[in-house]
């Protein structure tokens, strides 16, 4: 049962959170800045959240910067939008997982092209 709350929590918290990171005015931040997952631990302290930035890796660098600096005044949008008795402490890592999906991919089409010129 308390699994099944975390992961409601979760998924809010994610869907939050990314309305949150588009309202943001910081320039360090881009347009293609997602939320991949987000994982609250039990007691509600603490968010991990896992960001997707496309671009090459400074921009990257500065994206989880322009997140951290940001951190107290996405608490506080998440604290009022989200109804939790304790508003966790939000730490961003960065998540390469869409740019390999994307990568795997291209290989695919590739090999697939490939094929298709051998017949």
């Amino acid at each position: 049962m308390a699994k099944n709350r975390i992961n409601k929590i979760n998924e809010e918290v994610r869907r939050e959170l990314a309305m949150v990171i588009r309202e943001l005015k910081d320039t360090r931040i881009p347009l293609m800045t997602s939320v991949v997952a987000v994982n609250v631990t039990n007691d509600l302290s603490y968010a991990k959240c896992y960001i997707s930035v496309m671009g090459d890796d400074r921009a990257k660098k500065k994206a989880i910067e322009g997140l951290k600096s940001a951190s107290g005044y996405i608490r506080r949008e998440m604290g009022r939008r989200v109804d939790l008795r304790i508003t966790p402490e939000f730490l961003f890592e960065l998540d390469n997982s869409i740019e390999y999906g994307a990568h795997i991919n291209q290989v695919l089409q590739g090999i697939m092209k490939e094929q298709k010129d051998e017949k």
